[in-house]
């Protein structure tokens, strides 16, 4: 036996840390001087192979065209491994291994142990040190072709295992089959299985500290099983034909901050669904078609996936992730939610995705506890465990968890052609103590509650993003008064694009519920949200969270006893926020007015729109979007405080907030009248900046929508008399709860 005692035991015992420098084909020194006849001295060559189940095994040089040597390989102990010195080779050659195991079957394969590592020594540095942005690319399962031989690399981080193998059919879920190598002191261990193809599904069995074995998913999975096999699917990411080179084209050259944006929020799984299919849901290419035409129907510019990463649990709506580099299976394939993305783009319309780099779940066969120890995570339960979702939490003082997160976000820019990122929960990483009680945190070295290793993450994220996709919208969502949020990096601020604006959001809605006698009372939420709105760039949004867990949908917030009053009023609140500044945010079925709440489970109501209330409510969104698209100059100045200018926002008795949303050149300007009481009020002045001819291009009180059809003929001519500091003024009539647009028309 060539192989010390020592190793053959490691072996066999499913716990060698570095098989390869075992198994293969190897130089072994001989005992005596091998001698050639010119006198040289000669090293053997040996080759071991470790094959359960195996009688026989015999090395195969040569073939297809080439002399063809064999060499058979002697059982140690008639037990698994075999290995023998080649009589005659002196050099290392490519060979196959041809194997016959117990029940008589045959095969022949090339040998994984007789390949060189698949990563570089340089991504494994820069991995190591939280800087290799794209080692998606090296870690996981990628195929590849190795000196003209096909198959499949796998290399995953687990620093505190003492063995890991790649586990799946090919090998019969045997750990001591395809036992990995570990690449230094890196914590990377890797393999190359020549001959696997796409398909494969596999798991990584991993030999913990304490010598124990379990199953682990792929951290950097790309495709899934469905729940509860959860293993990973071996998928070629090359192959899609993309054909959104236009759009790609022409994002670049569009100043988001300038433009509308406009963005539909929604659940793929409950948007609509047929009658047959799993569970009735859509797959991603039947949304190409029913999806693309709706979003273009309303004319929204943007579409925003709640999170798509792979988990396994409905009821989290994609928010408790356990395969962050995966599309979840549930509506296709990986190429068929590139399908999807592409027909968006090819017919205008951009794609942001939920991203959760916030936290993950505790499922054993994920991310929790990975290589036995707290790896991902936190150890310490006061930075590592979230109290409001029993989730952990990600670890972002550790560089590798700051590689896998920087190259998740990543990965979706470059696989999947996404438009931007909406990052969840950014309030829960700002704060040590969000949602915990006094001693249930830990201050930061300076004493204070700022999470500083997530504020450099976070930095680090947009700064990485923006380099390599500049276009790219970087939004967070974030519900704290955390300075400079959207802020630029050089100012010290955490580089997003966007923020959601949930103060505006909470204080619009809490006025908007009050019975109408009284709002007077009320009236400083609706003016209070100016003094910070240019502070950052908002997103104006009326989202998921305000539609679930007894909050009721949008159309019940309003008041009223009857559907057509809460419609009136839900148009009103629609309109106010389509010509406040910011960019805009609805989630499905808010915009027909949902009646009930939101439910994962089930599809939209698509049958309301067969009654004039919520068929007026859709009329009214489309048509907000049209004006916000089409009004040259009103998405300008979203978050630029020089193209707004109060009128009037003190008449809280008569419920009643004018402003102006100037143009881009500011030679053209609508006048917003926003009235929050349920009577007419005739005969209303309202000053304006110039005289001329203003046409009244909204009024949700109009027919169309469902109203009462009250308003001003169509347009109003001003007059030479001074009121709210203005040269001149309107004197308009104000529908019921409605909001009146008033466009100057120039000469």
């Amino acid at each position: 036996m060539l192989i010390k005692n020592s190793d053959y035991k490691a072996l066999l015992g499913g716990y060698c840390s570095d098989p390869h420098s075992l198994l293969g084909m190897h130089r072994l020194k001989p005992s005596r001087k091998s001698v050639s006849l010119n006198n040289e001295v000669k090293e053997w060559v040996i080759v071991r192979a470790f094959l359960p189940n195996a009688i026989s095994c015999t090395v195969i040089k040569g073939g297809k065209g080439k002399q063809m040597k064999e060499f058979p390989l002697v059982p140690l102990h008639d037990g698994p491994i075999f290995e023998s010195i080649l009589d005659g080779e002196n050099d290392f050659f490519p060979y196959q291994l041809k194997i016959e195991f117990s029940g008589g079957s045959v095969c022949q394969i090339y040998d994984p142990y007789a390949f060189s590592p698949t990563i570089s020594d340089n991504s494994v540095h820069l991995f190591n040190e939280g800087k290799e942005r794209f080692m998606h690319n090296n870690l996981g399962a990628h195929i590849k072709l190795i000196n003209g031989i096909r198959g499949v690399s796998f290399a995953v981080w687990a620093p505190s295992a003492m063995r890991v193998s790649v586990v799946g059919n090919f090998n019969l879920w045997d750990g001591k089959r395809h036992m990995m190598r570990s690449i230094g002191c890196s914590g990377i261990w890797e393999i190359f299985i020549p001959d696997l193809v796409e398909g494969e599904i596999y798991k990584f069995e991993i030999l913990g500290p304490d010598s124990k074995s379990f199953f682990k998913t792929d951290p950097y999975g790309q495709y899934f099983e469905s729940p509860p096999h959860n293993a990973s699917i071996v998928y070629r990411s090359d192959k899609y034909q993309w054909k959104d080179s236009k759009w790609l084209e022409l994002r670049t050259e569009i100043d988001w901050k300038k433009s509308p944006i406009s963005i539909y929020e929604m659940h793929l799984g409950s948007w609509k669904r047929s009658v047959r299919g799993d569970k009735g849901v859509l797959s991603y290419r039947q949304l190409a078609i029913d999806l693309v035409e709706y979003l273009n129907d309303m004319h929204y510019t943007h579409v925003e996936f709640m999170p798509l990463a792979e988990h396994p649990f409905d009821g989290s709506w994609g928010y408790q992730v356990t395969g962050f580099f995966a599309p979840t299976q549930r509506f296709g394939s990986p190429d068929d939610f590139k399908y999807l993305i592409d027909q968006l783009h090819q017919n205008g319309i951009g794609v942001i995705l939920d991203w959760v780099p916030a936290h993950f779940p505790d499922d054993q066969f994920a991310l929790a506890r990975f290589d036995g120890t707290a790896l991902y995570e936190h150890e310490d339960p006061k930075k590592g465990k979230h109290p409001d979702w029993g989730t952990l939490i990600f670890n972002y003082s550790r560089n590798e968890v700051k590689s896998f997160l920087l190259s998740n976000a990543l990965f979706w820019f470059e696989h999947y052609h996404i438009d931007g990122l909406r990052v969840d929960a950014v309030a829960s990483m700002l704060y040590l103590d969000y949602s915990r009680k006094e001693g249930e945190w830990t201050p930061n070295k300076f004493g204070g509650r700022e999470n500083i290793d997530a504020i450099a993450f976070l930095k680090d994220l947009n700064r990485q993003v923006h380099e390599f996709y500049p276009d790219a919208l970087m939004i967070a969502e974030e519900s704290t008064s955390f300075e400079g949020v959207t802020s630029p990096l050089d100012l010290n601020g955490l580089g997003f694009d966007f923020k959601w604006n949930m103060g505006w959001m909470h204080d619009t809605l809490h006025y908007i519920k009050k019975d109408p006698i009284f709002r007077k009372h009320e009236h400083k939420y609706l003016t209070f949200g100016m003094l910070y709105q240019y502070r950052e760039s908002f997103i104006q949004v009326f989202s998921h969270d305000e539609v679930v867990h007894g909050k009721s949908s949008m159309l019940m917030k309003m008041p009223g006893s009857t559907v057509s009053e809460k419609a009136h009023e839900l148009r009103a609140l629609y309109a106010f926020m389509w010509f406040w500044p910011g960019k805009k945010t609805l989630f499905m079925g808010s915009d027909f007015g949902q009646s009930k709440e939101w439910d994962h489970n089930q599809s939209l109501d698509w049958h309301l729109l067969e009654y004039k209330d919520h068929s007026g409510i859709q009329s009214l969104i489309r048509d907000l979007n049209f004006y916000y698209k089409g009004i040259p100059g009103i998405a300008y100045g979203d978050v630029d405080d020089r193209y707004f200018d109060w009128i009037a926002c003190s008449d809280a008795d008569s419920g009643v907030l004018v402003f102006i949303r100037w143009g881009e050149n500011k030679q053209e300007c609508c006048v917003v009248v926003a009235h929050f009481t349920p009577i007419l009020r005739e005969n209303y002045r309202v000053g304006v900046p110039f005289l001329g001819y203003y046409k009244e291009v909204l009024n949700t009180d109009s027919k169309i929508y469902g109203g009462s059809g009250f308003g001003n003929n169509g347009g109003i001519a001003s007059e030479e008399i001074k009121w709210n500091d203005r040269a001149y003024s309107l004197l308009i009539n104000l529908p019921p709860t409605s909001v009146s647009v008033l466009r100057h028309q120039l000469n």
